[in-house]
C-alpha cells in the first residue's frame, strides 16, 4: 500500500480568499496557489481541484497505457498525453477528455484500440472518475 498526501491552507471566503497548495509527499510544490476564480474563471497563474485531477489523470493513464502495450509487444518509444477535465460551476465535474498520440513501434490500428481502452478502464484514476464523470478517449499515432 502506498500512500500520498497533499495539502491546502485556506483563507477567506470561497469567491474572495485562497489557498496554497502543497504535494507534501514529493516535495514538488509548496504554496501554488488556488482560488475560486483559478476555478470558475481564468487560471491567472494558478491551479485548481480540476487541474490536478487533469494531471493525475492524464498520468495514471499515461503508465497503464505503457503497460498495456507493453504486454502486447510494443513498448511505446512516446506517449503524449493529456486530460482536460470540464468543470460547471453549480453542477460539478462533468468529464475529463483523454488525449494521446502514442509512437510505438510494432503497433497496428487493432493492437491501439485494444490497449488504449484497456488503459481508459485500467487506470485507478478513471476507475474512481468512473460513474460519476464522462470520460472520452481520443486515440491515434503520432
Amino acid at each position: 500500500m502506498t500512500d500520498r498526501t497533499a495539502s491546502v491552507t485556506w483563507t477567506g471566503s470561497l469567491f474572495e480568499g485562497e489557498g496554497k497548495v502543497t504535494f507534501a509527499s514529493s516535495g514538488l510544490a509548496s504554496d501554488a496557489p488556488v482560488s475560486w476564480p483559478s476555478r470558475a474563471e481564468e487560471p491567472a497563474g494558478q491551479t485548481s481541484p480540476e487541474e490536478l485531477i487533469a494531471a493525475a489523470h492524464a498520468s495514471c493513464f499515461s503508465m497503464a497505457l505503457s503497460k498495456q502495450l507493453a504486454d502486447r509487444g510494443a513498448t511505446p518509444e512516446r506517449l503524449e498525453t493529456s486530460a482536460t477535465v470540464t468543470f460547471i460551476p453549480g453542477t460539478g465535474i462533468t468529464m475529463s477528455a483523454l488525449t494521446v498520440r502514442i509512437t510505438a513501434p510494432g503497433l497496428d490500428d487493432a493492437g491501439l484500440q485494444e490497449a488504449t481502452e484497456a488503459a481508459k478502464t485500467g487506470c485507478p484514476v478513471s476507475q474512481a472518475l468512473a460513474g460519476n464523470v464522462e470520460i472520452t478517449l481520443d486515440a491515434a499515432f503520432a
